[in-house]
């Protein structure tokens, strides 16, 4: 799929769309807490995306391309080890863990992409500064779209961020362009060299969505095709947002209370 440049028109869906997404994980806050399951959570964005958003989850039935089996969930719940595409279950949430909840939204036609970390509780010291470093490396990567920036950029800026503290940046997964389709081109990975990569143009559109380990950067699948963990079961936290280039910079599509 190659990439799209959005229009005036298609770049104010692309904005309602994100806003729509981004309420649901503001939605979610109250409701991450211990005891909850992992499906319940699920039910309750179902319920209000389908509902009071009136919009359409991408995940529910999502085969990646007939790759996979249908993913479940409306929300992808990725707890502790799990680096993404957690599928919600019957899974509980316990005082000190991490979670990632990442949810996709259809809206008048277009995608809006979002993701972020909740403490259950009050998490260990090493859970804090890995999903802390991650949030502040996803910024340092949005910091750098701009016309005439490349891809290699962002990456760059987000690895010496995270490695300079010691964490590790997952390679197997990575941002993409979005728009009508779910998963376009380009693909925005979270490492790289700067001046490196394709030259970033106004009205491309595209998640950037680093993910960080505690430990080593080696990731598995189970069997189930959609959960990743941590080869070694160090923790993993993942941030993302949907990004415009605009002429002059960059427009966060998924904000939530209007700020990074």
């Amino acid at each position: 799929m190659g990439i799209t440049l959005k229009s005036p028109d298609a770049q104010a869906k692309m904005r309602a769309a994100g806003e729509a997404a981004a309420s649901v994980l503001m939605m979610l806050e109250d409701h991450v807490r211990p005891g909850i399951s992992t499906a319940e959570l699920d039910r309750i964005a179902r319920h209000y995306i389908e509902g009071p958003l009136g919009c359409v989850s991408a995940t529910v039935g999502y085969t990646a391309g007939g790759s996979r089996p249908p993913f479940t969930g409306a929300i992808c719940t990725s707890v502790n080890h799990v680096v993404c595409h957690g599928i919600p279950g019957p899974k509980v949430l316990k005082k000190g863990d991490i979670l990632n909840i990442d949810v996709t939204v259809i809206k008048d036609g277009f995608h809006g992409d979002t993701s972020k970390m909740y403490f259950v509780g009050e998490p260990s010291v090493l859970g804090r500064r890995l999903v802390e470093t991650c949030h502040q490396a996803m910024i340092e990567g949005i910091r750098q779209v701009k016309p005439g920036a490349r891809l290699g950029d962002i990456g760059h800026a987000i690895q010496i961020y995270a490695e300079a503290r010691g964490f590790s940046i997952v390679r197997e997964y990575c941002g993409h362009g979005i728009g009508e389709v779910f998963h376009e081109d380009p693909q925005v990975v979270h490492y790289g060299r700067p001046g490196t990569g394709l030259e970033l143009v106004p009205g491309m559109t595209f998640t950037i969505e680093p993910m960080l380990n505690a430990g080593r950067a080696e990731v598995k699948e189970l069997p189930d095709q959609w959960t990743v963990v941590t080869k070694d079961h160090a923790l993993s936290a993942q941030w993302e947002h949907t990004i415009l280039v605009t002429e002059t910079g960059f427009e966060v599509l998924t904000l939530r209370d209007g700020a990074l």
